[in-house]
């Protein structure tokens, strides 16, 4: 492992979690390094365009070459490139907004969303991550994990943002049981109040899941008795379809088939 790397990589890290802009100073003490091997990392990743100083406070922030390099990695990201037409496809059958995700460690990377029919007023999520137990699409795609990455996920640092978050291994292990058994997650105001989700697993060309593909909006509509099943059904359609489109096996994720209701 290069140790200059592995620091540059830290130190874009470490501006990506701050909630505000951070000094030579701080990011020393959090990487654990002398100051003036922080600045000398500082200056070249700002000559790259990875960082940026801020004129009055001569802190440091993420630089717009780290959004050049995001949206070239979504752009080439096959699950997306492949799912835009089928989330297309779901948002107008439920009449709702989808997202479609990916597991990138313990967290859960929104590559696509695709907004609700007829809104406009909306702030895209595209890039947003979120902690895999938060939200019906981790919980769709860390259900059909191999039982080792599985326990793993259950047994690292699980989140809660909101009051109705769970963060009990033991809960949570029941909840994965039920959506194999069932081929969807589901979350009320886990991630954010006022807004819920449903989503199905996704698998690629090896069998294996390839990310997750859902429907979200206002808790009151999108687990509303009045019409959840066919929301569940189109849900579970689509990600068959975009798993096929994917090339997947025809027994990817069998053991799910269920009835539409929990």
């Amino acid at each position: 492992m290069v140790q200059a790397v592995q620091r540059a990589v830290q130190v874009l890290k470490a501006l990506a979690a701050a909630p505000q802009r951070l000094g030579v100073s701080d990011l020393a003490d959090r990487l654990g390094v002398a100051k003036p091997t922080a600045h000398a990392l500082l200056r070249t990743l700002e000559a790259e365009g990875l960082v940026s100083q801020d004129a009055e406070s001569s802190k440091y922030q993420l630089g717009p070459g780290v959004v050049s390099l995001g949206n070239a990695y979504l752009d080439s990201h096959q699950l997306r490139s492949r799912s835009i037409t089928w989330a297309d496809l779901l948002a107008n059958r439920t009449d709702s907004a989808v997202w479609v995700g990916v597991l990138v460690n313990d967290h859960v990377l929104v590559v696509h969303h695709r907004l609700r029919p007829g809104e406009t007023l909306h702030h895209l999520e595209t890039g947003a991550s979120l902690p895999w137990n938060t939200c019906a699409l981790g919980k769709a795609a860390v259900a059909f994990l191999p039982p080792a990455d599985r326990e793993l996920l259950l047994e690292g640092n699980l989140a809660k943002l909101t009051g109705a978050g769970v963060d009990d291994p033991a809960e949570l292990d029941r909840q994965m049981r039920e959506v194999r058994a069932v081929g969807h997650a589901a979350d009320a105001q886990e991630a954010m109040l006022g807004e819920a989700s449903i989503a199905a697993p996704v698998f690629d060309n090896t069998g294996a899941v390839a990310g997750a593909i859902g429907v979200v909006g206002a808790v009151e509509r999108i687990l509303a008795a009045e019409g959840r099943d066919g929301r569940i059904i189109a849900v579970r359609e689509i990600a068959r379809s975009l798993s096929r489109d994917l090339g997947a096996p025809r027994n990817a994720g069998m053991g799910a088939e269920a009835q539409p209701g929990r």
